[in-house]
């Protein structure tokens, strides 16, 4: 074991955990950063922001050869609006494959962007598949790009990107990814899985705080993309360009934020990098899993489609649970979850990444537990309609 590796750390005096897909539970090392004013136009700033560019390219395995890396201010989805719309020319057409929130999010981000698309609905259930991706590829010529997401946080799927990269490349098509939310704990090298761009942010599994994203792109897709942009704030290459001649963000950049990621990248580079972050969000999820199952709780997906990033579970089918209770006693015994985004049924959400290891997730279960408990809840077992849909839909 190693004795070097950063201790996981309780929120200050009355903070809860959160349990979310962030924003998530921060150091006190990354809080600290904050404390200090920046200038956005000194030399002690841009040296941040090389540093930063430059270490997240060290996660896809590329050190600057291929590809590189556009910070932008905002939240995730400004970054996701962003990608979108330098990428995609207005001449060009979309695959959206979409399986739940965030895909009907990029859906609706075209809509607005007056970029021409078509979509493949899985539901909640189920992730796109290579060989339907390569199927709608070989029908449609028109279709330019895919857009796939990587962990599908309103249901916490994680999808199969390596083959869906496979069949998109393998039809001469260009593959963009949103990958929010696994970015950072889910791996993906640029030298085994092709793509033109990725996006992620700040505040999810490189545990920093919100306030910007990163779009980590190939050159020679950002050197081809100028002029495509609808907007003035959100055109990549034009950041891109002015970034790389100046060192400096186009417009005023988020400093302290910035400040406190370049804390958290470290602290990820010391734990171990991508592998062992994964690791860490992949014990905190079959801890709280095993847990709430043992309270009679139901995960969404099957075992194969558990994402570490967070997990859905159908709400009880006690007519004492009230979701509203719940998240109040939870939030009591110091935990904030997540209420569910599912269209049909009744869930809620438990986050698996931030500042948490196991014994963290142990205490979860132990709330849980004791918050049916004051309710009169004596089951955690879903309504036997919504095993019976999910059943169908899987059939």
């Amino acid at each position: 074991m190693n004795d070097n590796l950063p201790k996981i750390q309780r929120p200050l005096l009355g903070e809860p955990f959160l349990l979310t897909p962030g924003p998530l539970t921060t150091s006190y090392q990354v809080k600290e950063q904050m404390l200090r004013d920046w200038g956005s136009w000194d030399d002690d700033f841009r040296v941040m922001t090389k540093e930063m560019r430059q270490r997240l390219l060290e996660l896809i395995n590329d050190g600057g050869d291929e590809y590189d890396c556009v910070p932008m201010q905002g939240s995730g989805s400004f970054s996701v609006e962003a990608m979108l719309g330098t990428f995609i020319p207005p001449s060009g057409k979309a695959l959206v494959l979409a399986n739940g929130a965030y895909g009907k999010r990029s859906v609706q981000t075209l809509q607005y962007l007056k970029r021409d698309h078509v979509v493949l609905d899985k539901g909640d259930y189920l992730p796109p598949r290579g060989e339907e991706v390569a199927e709608i590829l070989s029908q449609d010529l028109a279709i330019t790009h895919v857009v796939a997401i990587h962990c599908e946080t309103s249901s916490g799927i994680l999808n199969p990107i390596e083959e869906i990269a496979q069949a998109t490349y393998g039809a001469g098509r260009a593959l963009l990814i949103d990958s929010m939310s696994a970015f950072g704990a889910i791996p993906l090298d640029a030298n085994q899985t092709r793509f033109e761009a990725l996006v992620s942010s700040a505040n999810k599994c490189i545990e920093g705080v919100p306030g910007f994203g990163f779009v980590i792109a190939r050159k020679a897709a950002l050197e081809s993309a100028k002029g495509n942009s609808h907007s003035l704030c959100l055109d990549l290459q034009a950041q891109w360009t002015h970034m790389n001649r100046t060192g400096q963000w186009r417009y005023t950049p988020p400093t302290h934020v910035v400040a406190a990621f370049l804390e958290a990248l470290r602290a990820h580079e010391t734990e171990g990098g991508v592998a062992a972050r994964g690791a860490r969000y992949c014990q905190n999820r079959d801890v709280i899993v095993d847990g709430m199952r043992s309270l009679g709780f139901e995960t969404l997906l099957k075992d194969r489609w558990l994402s570490p990033i967070i997990v859905t579970f159908f709400c009880p089918a006690d007519p004492k649970f009230e979701f509203e209770y719940f998240y109040v006693l939870m939030k009591q015994k110091g935990f904030i979850i997540y209420p569910g985004k599912l269209t049909d049924l009744d869930s809620f959400r438990i986050g698996c990444i931030g500042q948490m290891d196991t014994a963290i997730m142990r205490e979860v279960v132990t709330a849980a537990q004791d918050a049916l408990d004051e309710m009169g809840v004596i089951d955690g077992a879903p309504p036997v309609a919504a095993l019976e849909e999910r059943k169908r839909l899987l059939a």
